[in-house]
């Protein structure tokens, strides 16, 4: 079976990932627009802390991370992933009873989060922590590198025939894939040492939405301060002209992102995706071994995660305002602002490397996994968790492709189409 995975993100790598080591012949179109997340998310693992009220949601997540080891072991390198657990803060102690409870009652269908203890001196496992905080630790929780994850799942693809071709995809009404030459001016998302085939060459092979967002412990209400348009602009990267180039495929599975509702407006349905923005940042601690530091997750404000190279993630910003990857004063305030009010231990650290991402949103609330039509399949929308789940939820989709029973019942994350 001929498959082409529009989106060559976490998801899209996913893809093509388990359907090469099915036997499929895969090609990934990578568009290579600007603010991808998967290059900007900062690799947490630890679902169980979230959706509180969305069971649907939750399980989708806690089924991501449980295929992390075993995935890590597939494909045999490493992808920055390791349990490092994670402690939950807040100012005051009576604010982590809450998520002390849901961990509790989550804890039998989910033993691998580990066994949930106080700690009382915070600042023993992470040194810049204020020393204000009471803390609760998930030791199973886990970070991982995203690029690292994306390009290990396409080069494990391309290594078993699948091919990676720079270009933008478009649908036609009856979901034929045409490729178009790309010129995004911002490089593509992917470039590992295995190139691409370019257009018309070579022959082809959180809490997510709007619903429940301020129940959750770390995904924050956009910024109110920077209020999004009622219907974000589509981006002008994706605008194409002429004709492009046709890929033969029996099916599609379009993963690309906060881009997916333009890529599918073709096939006759408005799927409400948007894009997110988030801001964050990576610094330098010269000297100080930060690779086993845990995660740390506040009740309000950023969250803050270890490296090795003595590197320290710090983000991210939550806003609504459309298709714009661009890093601001304001957003890096924020992010340094409520990083050292947590971790002013960071003071002096060294600024390294900012990034940006468009998380992709589906905004009934869940993520967006299912069929579109006979030969479309569409999997996206796990905004902040997309690291978490990402890897997870191409498998599924892979299995929707093949026409395969997928693991995990999809009537949650159904398209809700319009049109």
């Amino acid at each position: 079976m001929r498959v082409v995975v529009i989106g060559s993100g976490i998801v899209g790598a996913g893809a093509a990932y388990h359907l090469s080591r099915r036997g499929a012949a895969v090609t990934v179109v990578d568009a290579g627009c600007q603010g991808g997340a998967t290059r900007a998310g900062a690799g947490i693992v630890c679902p169980w802390v979230d959706h509180p009220e969305d069971d649907d949601w939750y399980r989708l997540t806690r089924e991501g991370a449980r295929a992390y080891p075993a995935l890590v072991e597939e494909l045999g390198e490493d992808i920055g992933y390791a349990k490092v657990g994670a402690l939950l803060v807040a100012e005051d102690p009576v604010d982590l009873e809450p998520v002390r409870t849901l961990l509790r009652r989550r804890h039998a269908g989910a033993p691998e989060m580990g066994d949930v203890v106080d700690v009382d001196t915070p600042t023993e496992l992470f040194p810049p922590l204020s020393d204000d905080l009471s803390a609760l630790l998930v030791p199973g929780a886990a970070r991982v590198d995203g690029c690292s994850v994306r390009d290990a799942l396409l080069r494990a693809a391309m290594a078993r025939g699948a091919q990676v071709r720079t270009g933008i995809a478009t649908l036609t009404r009856d979901g034929q894939v045409l490729l178009h030459q790309a010129d995004t001016g911002a490089g593509t998302r992917w470039s590992p040492a295995v190139a691409a085939t370019p257009a018309g060459e070579g022959e082809p092979g959180g809490e997510g939405g709007l619903a429940g967002e301020h129940t959750s412990w770390r995904q924050a209400a956009p910024l109110s301060a920077t209020p999004g348009p009622a219907a974000p602009a589509s981006p002008e990267a994706m605008r194409v002209t002429g004709e492009g180039v046709p890929v033969e495929a029996d099916v599609v599975i379009v993963a690309a992102g906060a881009w997916t509702g333009e890529v599918c407006r073709p096939l006759g349905v408005e799927l409400p995706v948007f894009p997110r923005r988030g801001q964050i940042l990576h610094a330098t601690m010269e000297g100080v071994d930060t690779a086993w530091w845990p995660i740390i997750l506040p009740r309000t404000g950023p969250y803050l995660l270890g490296f090795p190279d003595s590197r320290v993630v710090v983000g991210a910003t939550v806003e609504d305002v459309g298709f714009s990857p661009r890093v601001t004063m304001g957003g890096l305030d924020e992010v340094i602002e409520a990083g050292l009010r947590v971790a002013p231990g960071l003071f002096n650290a060294t600024v390294t490397e900012t990034r940006v991402g468009l998380r992709p949103v589906y905004a009934p609330g869940r993520a967006l996994i299912g069929p579109l039509t006979d030969r479309v399949v569409v999997a996206t929308g796990l905004s902040a968790y997309g690291l978490t789940a990402g890897p997870f939820t191409g498998e599924i989709a892979a299995a929707l492709a093949l026409g395969e029973a997928p693991p995990l019942d999809i009537a949650p994350y159904a398209p809700a189409q319009t049109g």
